[in-house]
């Protein structure tokens, strides 16, 4: 059910962004008990004239290599599952070498009835 969109800097190579992603997945799966195979991600490398952030907000020391990571699911979720989440995807992008102040999250919970996963149904109402 999630929808998770990832934005960065074009210079990551194939592999970097299938470990983002997959940082991503497994996080949602360990905190959020997604389903398997429940895996939707977008990965937009921006050029750095569409890439802009703010290096030191909130006392971050942020660089060119932020991964900015947007995830749409249903609302409901404890702000300890949340709290889960953000470390998780912390920690498995810190294995792809993707330093702590480099990671931006952003949750959207949006209500069941507002997905429709293919034939024009929705699934989840």
């Amino acid at each position: 059910m999630p929808l998770v969109r990832i934005a960065t800097l074009r210079n990551r190579t194939a592999e970097e962004t299938r470990l983002l992603a997959d940082g991503v997945y497994d996080a949602l799966r360990a905190t959020f008990a997604v389903p398997e195979d429940d895996r939707f991600v977008l990965v937009d490398r921006h050029a750095e004239s569409g890439f802009a952030y703010g290096a030191t907000y909130m006392g971050m020391e942020r660089s060119d290599d932020l991964v900015i990571v947007q995830i749409t699911c249903n609302d409901g979720r404890t702000l300890d599952q949340k709290r889960a989440l953000y470390a998780a995807i912390t920690d498995n992008f810190g294995r792809a070498g993707v330093g702590a102040d480099d990671v931006f999250i952003n949750l959207v919970e949006v209500r069941r009835e507002n997905w429709s996963f293919g034939r024009g149904l929705a699934q989840y109402a």
